[in-house]
């Protein structure tokens, strides 16, 4: 009768500890079991180790409390040792000192009781490593998994690839994953994701290739990094042929819709961006906050300001960052009275603006000439919502004040900037220079930027634009010369892109295997006799330097 009643209440505490709603709950069980008289010594080891491990694990619990309750199990086993491990890994910010990490001390004293780690310790050590990117640590640790045995235990394996990605080891997780006996999707996603985040991009659509089974991760980790690492045409080839290969299990997720909106917005493809949105729409996908900032800022970029602000009013809870989005496709436009309006009302809903908030509303004032409303948003950022301006507000304002003409001020703010100038805020002071032909100052600042970068084939280029709105081409031809002497050329032509019916065509002044040159030329030299007939006539000295650089070029491409 009495072991009964003894099971009923082990059971009952056991229920009571998964149930837990507080902390203050949970310390009136972890009471209990130390006081019951009903508890036998095994039982009470249970349960102290099931109260350990919610304690330690869920959000609701307490990492501090949890190491109370560790201190109190008598002869703790491996399990136990994992359980606090993995919470000091999951929940503590260490330090760099290898001393001051909680999990690898556990470990120690654990090695020192005598008691043997297993598959599962390695794996929160590491993590531990990975958070802070000790890879000498880890590597210490690697050395401990293969003297344990556990060298080929796939979690451990795993948890290693992603430790050496994430330090920058390449080479040791790519040995490492080569000599592996059996890989699972983790193994590959791991790779995949470390070559991503280190712009390896070919290698990673290599192992893609080579995959051949991939989960919902595997096409995120793709379509995402090949977006963020400049190259969202084959992003969205890869969402295209996520959809031809169907698959039950792999269906795109809200990640999948905001890297592909991503991409749209990246290349101007209004029509393909269109087809996700509908797309959203019947796959039953809910559009969250997430995806509606991403569907206003595509919306935007492709120029349909109108859209964009539908999609804005249509959502249904709105964050700092769609706010955010919304404002900064205004200003993209020159739409800054519209920018302002929408700001008012975010201040008004009490929505707190952040940095790039007022990196926007800067921009449409500089766009529009708005001086005064933008002295008047630079001192609110500061005053009134303790954002201290960081280099891209400077260069903003010096961008403002320079379109204005006033360079007296520009000068000014820049010298009393707390941070050092870079070469965007000095590159806004001498675009100014260049619209109002301020040849002094513009070859001051032109020649400061071509010091810090001799090799910046822009800057000589803007020098010389400086030159020749003064109608100094002597001074001309000696920057010439110069750049001519030291090599100095334009690494990477510009290029444009166009969607037609869908497909996304790229050209450049070096030419697009994708685009049939011949028709291209013949319909500009159609435009040329059109333009000619209307009487249209380019004034040769508004050309710029630059732009007459150009169009020499691309005619010299063309025929």
């Amino acid at each position: 009768m009495r072991e009964t009643q003894r099971l009923t209440l082990k059971n009952t505490i056991s229920r009571l500890i998964k149930e837990f709603k507080t902390m203050r709950e949970l310390k009136q069980i972890n009471a209990h079991i130390l006081t019951s008289p009903n508890l036998l010594p095994n039982e009470r080891h249970f349960l102290l180790t099931r109260l350990l491990y919610f304690c330690a694990i869920s959000d609701s619990g307490s990492l501090s409390h949890a190491t109370d309750v560790f201190r109190l199990i008598k002869n703790p086993n491996t399990s136990v040792y994992n359980v606090m491990i993995r919470a000091y890994a999951s929940k503590t910010n260490g330090g760099d000192d290898t001393n001051s990490c909680p999990s690898l001390i556990l470990y120690k004293q654990m090695l020192h009781g005598g008691i043997a780690p297993d598959y599962l310790t390695f794996p929160f050590l590491v993590k531990e490593c990975t958070r802070r990117l000790d890879g000498d640590t880890g590597q210490s640790i690697h050395a401990q998994a293969i003297k344990f045995g556990l060298y080929d235990d796939v979690f451990v394996q795993n948890s290693m690839i992603g430790l050496y990605m994430a330090c920058g080891y390449l080479s040791f997780a790519l040995k490492l994953f080569d000599n592996m006996l059996d890989r699972d999707v983790v193994s590959w996603n791991s790779m995949i994701i470390g070559y991503l985040r280190s712009g390896e991009l070919d290698m990673a659509l290599d192992l893609f290739r080579r995959m051949k089974k991939r989960n919902i991760i595997t096409w995120n980790s793709m379509i995402t990094g090949f977006v963020q690492g400049g190259r969202p045409k084959e992003a969205l080839g890869f969402f295209h042929e996520m959809q031809i290969i169907y698959d039950v299990m792999v269906q795109p997720d809200k990640i999948t819709i905001a890297s592909v909106l991503s991409a749209c917005a990246y290349l101007g493809a209004i029509d393909q961006g269109k087809w996700v949105h509908s797309y959203l729409g019947r796959s039953g996908l809910q559009c969250d906050v997430v995806i509606g900032t991403a569907l206003v800022d595509m919306y935007g970029k492709c120029g349909c300001v109108e859209k964009a602000y539908e999609v804005f009013k249509d959502m249904p809870k709105k964050d700092t960052l769609a706010w955010t989005a919304m404002i900064s496709v205004f200003a993209l436009h020159g739409y800054a009275k519209e920018a302002f309006n929408l700001f008012g009302e975010m201040e008004n809903l009490r929505a707190k603006p952040n940095h790039v908030t007022f990196v926007g509303l800067l921009s449409a004032c500089a766009h529009t000439g708005l001086v005064e409303k933008g002295r008047w948003c630079f001192d609110r950022m500061r005053r009134v919502y303790l954002i201290e301006p960081q280099v891209y507000h400077y260069a903003c304002m010096v961008d403002l004040l320079g379109r204005a003409g006033l360079f007296e001020e520009a000068e000014c703010l820049i010298r009393g900037m707390p941070l050092k100038p870079d070469v965007f805020v000095w590159g806004a002071l001498l675009g100014g220079c260049q619209m109002h032909g301020n040849v002094e100052l513009g070859q001051r600042v032109a020649q400061y930027l071509i010091d810090l970068e001799p090799l910046n084939y822009s800057f000589y280029v803007n020098l010389c634009d400086v030159y020749a709105k003064a109608n100094r081409f002597d001074d001309i031809k000696r920057i010439r010369a110069l750049m001519k002497e030291k090599g100095i050329i334009k690494e990477v032509p510009g290029c444009s892109m166009i969607e037609v019916e869908g497909v996304v065509h790229e050209f450049s002044v070096r030419g697009s295997p994708e685009v049939a040159l011949e028709e291209v030329v013949w319909t500009l030299v159609g435009f040329s006799k059109v333009m000619k007939i209307e009487g249209y006539m380019l004034d040769h000295d508004e050309i710029s330097l630059n732009d007459r650089d150009e169009i020499s070029l691309k005619a010299t491409m063309l025929l």
